[in-house]
């Protein structure tokens, strides 16, 4: 092997290397976020049960995923139970005899696998454009972005989602000049991820132009328009095909026998909204679970930005949001390739895979309801990595000392919060210490910080107002509830999650307000002195 080939292996595997230990350190350390035991029991029950009955919002395939780690804990499930979902994740994980910390972290692992699988996907797109510089670029910089490293060690459905349409666009791309094998991989790719999550539905019209310009591309040798236009017809059409049989045998493979019954309850949007949904090529379950999603839509939830507490859901929520929780070096990339490939004619095609695609997902969250987290816009650092990767191919050496020197920031940052992932900012906004004073919920505080408590507390007794899935008694928290209790008994420590200290009112904001802030616990928790 030659020795620039070498070196460059070693590279790729230092950095999906650091990137697992820090998923895998991370992923031991937390207790479970506040969505996860519902993907953990829902899973649980289609491997046991075989049933699509708990959380119809999400389509299956993620979640099959999760148990097929889940497959190794031996995990007990009374067959009887008939909670809801909130309840199905925690009767299973803390009332039903397992072990929570052995069955979060085989649920996990699954879905840490695939995001390093996707970081060989970034590479490989950025080879492609860029040459093997370029992917290297791309690499380092998914490998240590803080957010794909917290989200990517969870059992959620985030990151599969965006790293599967990765690949749709990715093997749309190739089959520019191999059609026959990349175009029924990019149907694939797209199917697995439409059965993942349901926020990647607006990206279908996009992958189906970009396959007919691939085709397009593919066939520019064919002197018949005729016959070129039909393949490319025939080509967008056979890729929709495959990508609505890949979402319905996600749920067959739950239940051979598609037993669903639509919950009574639910409602119906009518107009455009309605009748797009009833047309939907997919089983009953998914257009019911879109459904549930409209119902979420039309709901008002409290935000929290800057500083400031809200209800509604302003439009520059998410752009702030991705401002605040991106490392600055890591933005200025994703500037720079967007630009390059803009500018430079050789790439301009290639913009056309990423760019819009990018910005019709970030516009499409930009008018939703839930300012739950960047987590919403995680195909960002995929999209715009592989773009970042282009500026390899400016040969100006100031070009390749400033690229190598913001890439070295971005892994310092990194680095820097190592195991802390979720609660990162940059520095401009105060660094990862100070991300509650900006946002809440999954940006800093998603209950993940359980454990941490236990060891700060160790064994003192503490009052909690805790936001989370977990139950604090079974991580040696002793704690109480101030609101049981007059305020003026409420004494000693008391710890709140800072998500619900950002929407703090009443007799909350009136206990804070009269504490004195003692200690930090994963920037995520504030421990106060009464």
């Amino acid at each position: 092997m030659p020795r620039r080939r070498l070196f460059y292996l070693l590279a790729v595997v230092a950095l999906l290397g650091q990137m697992a230990f820090a998923m895998v350190t991370t992923a031991v350390s937390q207790s479970p976020t506040i969505d996860e035991p519902v993907y953990v029991g829902a899973a649980e029950v289609y491997r046991q049960q075989h049933s699509l009955r708990y959380n119809p919002e999400h389509p299956p395939l993620g979640k099959l995923a999760i148990a097929a780690g889940l497959a190794f804990g031996g995990a007990t499930l009374d067959p009887a139970f008939e909670g809801n979902q909130t309840r199905l994740g925690r009767h299973l994980l803390y009332e039903s005899g397992n072990n929570p910390f052995r069955l979060m972290l085989l649920a996990r692992l699954p879905i840490i696998l695939l995001t390093l699988a996707f970081g060989l996907v970034v590479l490989a797109f950025a080879r492609d454009l860029a040459g093997p510089a370029g992917g290297l670029i791309a690499l380092a910089l998914y490998a240590f972005s803080p957010d794909v490293i917290a989200h990517g060690s969870l059992a959620t459905l985030d990151v599969p989602a965006a790293g599967l349409l990765l690949i749709a666009f990715w093997t749309a791309w190739r089959a520019r000049e191999r059609p026959k094998l990349y175009l029924p991989l990019a149907g694939v790719a797209l199917g697995a991820a439409l059965a993942t999550r349901m926020s990647v539905l607006p990206a279908v019209p996009i992958l189906i132009l970009i396959v007919a310009l691939s085709m397009w591309k593919a066939q520019a040798s064919r002197p018949r328009l005729r016959t070129r236009m039909l393949l490319v017809a025939g080509a967008a059409v056979g890729v929709g095909i495959i990508a609505i049989a890949v979402v319905w045998l996600s749920y067959l493979a739950v239940d051979p026998r598609l037993r669903w019954t639509t919950p009574p309850d639910l409602p119906h949007p009518g107009g455009l909204k309605g009748l797009a949904v009833d047309l939907m090529p997919f089983p009953q379950a998914y257009r019911d679970g879109m459904l549930v999603q409209f119902g979420f839509e039309d709901k008002l939830y409290n935000g929290f930005l800057l500083g400031e507490s809200y209800r509604g859901s302003p439009w520059y929520y998410m752009p702030v949001a991705l401002l605040i929780k991106t490392p600055v070096g890591m933005m200025l990339l994703w500037a720079a390739g967007a630009v390059t490939l803009l500018v430079l004619p050789r790439l301009r095609a290639a913009a056309l895979y990423l760019l819009p695609v990018s910005a019709v997902l970030m516009l499409v969250t930009m008018t939703g309801a839930r300012n739950f987290g960047t987590r919403y816009v995680i195909f960002m650092p995929l999209f715009l990595a592989v773009a970042a990767g282009t500026v390899a191919l400016w040969r100006w050496r100031w070009a390749r000392i400033g690229t190598a020197a913001l890439v070295a920031t971005v892994a310092a940052g990194s680095v820097m919060t190592f195991p802390t992932y979720l609660p990162y900012s940059n520095i401009v906004f105060g660094g990862t210490a100070n991300t509650h004073e900006n946002l809440h919920d999954a940006n800093v505080d998603w209950g993940q910080d359980l454990p941490r408590l236990s060891a700060y507390l160790d064994g003192r007794e503490a009052w909690l107002v805790y936001k989370g899935a977990g139950v604090p008694s079974y991580y040696g928290i002793r704690s109480r509830n101030p609101f049981d209790v007059p305020e003026d008994q409420v004494r000693g420590l008391l710890v709140v999650s800072d998500s619900r200290v950002a929407l703090a009112t009443g007799r909350l904001k009136r206990l804070i307000e009269s504490s004195t802030p003692v200690a930090e616990v994963g920037h995520s928790m504030t421990v106060y002195q009464r």
